[in-house]
């Protein structure tokens, strides 16, 4: 039998995030006429025209989106096979390295997004129940915990591996049931969690079983093509985690802004309200900000006084960040 060469090819997929309105954002591209799913902006990897995937990643995005990318970290590599579902699984396996960008809107962003398929869109869109600004979603008791519960009772599945915590243990360190609090860092494994138990689109794509029969199962969240929201998940994770120790807030902040724009955008990504007094208390012996002096009036009150970011504290401190959250 004449042996198989599999053929591989190396993608760059971003999920480029700012914060606007009060919402964390991010690029998604959506292409209705070939009736595909939103997924993330993908680019692919030219070693003959770039050293390095961060400085291709830069590239493509640059020309694709007229944003200039601030923080970068590569999230992982996903390269299950199949993951791209190539009819008859006989094509290029495509492996694609995932990454966190952060960026601010720009005036001309709108336009060229466009001309590419591709706008923003709030993150809660894909993960409702992330969000716990308002308190927390009805949709966790309503439909999502219930499905969990019957799908943890289950015995598992013939050929499951075997796991260290049962199911059930599983969902409660998850989603914060049974007297756990709720760890927002956790997304990327409610989301897995959601995937295995068949409760997502994505699941039932991919042929998974259900533990609710299929008509019974509420949308949780728009679904996105391929394995896109979970690398959007793990972003999510990543950047949640990442509030509490480094500066990363001021990505995605202007270079003055006031203590309520910074709280503002602070519990968008984080998914949680805080207390204003408590989030100031916070800034202040954090040392992060200094007044610049200025004031604004956008609000059309009182004047609010503008800040800006230490810069000279990355050299200075080894963890710079906002401790905000469960942990």
């Amino acid at each position: 039998m004449p042996h198989r060469h599999a053929s591989i090819e190396i993608g760059l997929n971003a999920v480029i995030v700012s914060v606007a309105g009060g919402m964390p954002q991010i690029v998604h591209v959506e292409e209705p006429e070939k009736d595909m799913a939103d997924s993330l902006p993908f680019g692919p990897f030219d070693p003959l025209h770039h050293r390095t995937f961060e400085i291709g990643l830069r590239a493509w995005v640059e020309n694709q989106t007229a944003l200039r990318l601030g923080y970068i970290e590569q999230l992982y590599t996903f390269g299950d096979r199949g993951r791209h579902r190539v009819s008859g699984d006989e094509g290029p396996h495509v492996v694609s390295v995932g990454y966190l960008a952060l960026t601010r809107q720009t005036p001309d962003s709108e336009e060229t997004l466009s001309r590419h398929h591709s706008a923003w869109r709030s993150w809660y869109d894909y993960f409702p129940w992330e969000d716990w600004r308002a308190g927390r979603p009805d949709l966790l008791d309503t439909d999502m915990l219930p499905a969990l519960k019957s799908w943890a009772e289950e015995p598992p599945a013939e050929g499951e591996p075997p796991r260290a915590l049962a199911r059930s243990e599983r969902v409660r360190l998850a989603f914060g049931t049974g007297g756990t609090d709720w760890d927002e860092e956790r997304a990327l494994e409610r989301f897995e969690l959601l995937y295995e138990a068949g409760l997502v689109a994505e699941a039932k794509r991919d042929g998974r079983p259900a533990a609710l029969k299929r008509d019974e199962i509420p949308p949780f969240g728009i679904s996105m093509e391929f394995d896109h929201r979970r690398v959007l998940a793990t972003a999510i994770s990543r950047l949640r985690g990442k509030l509490k120790y480094r500066p990363v807030i001021f990505e995605l902040m202007p270079s003055a802004f006031t203590l309520t724009d910074l709280q503002n955008s602070v519990e968008a990504i984080s998914g949680r309200h805080l207390h204003k007094q408590n989030f100031r208390r916070l800034v202040e012996n954090a040392d992060l900000v200094e007044p610049t002096g200025a004031t604004s009036t956008a609000t059309g009150g009182r004047p609010a006084a503008l800040f800006r970011f230490k810069h000279q504290l990355l050299s200075e401190r080894p963890a710079p960040g906002l401790r905000v959250g469960g942990r």
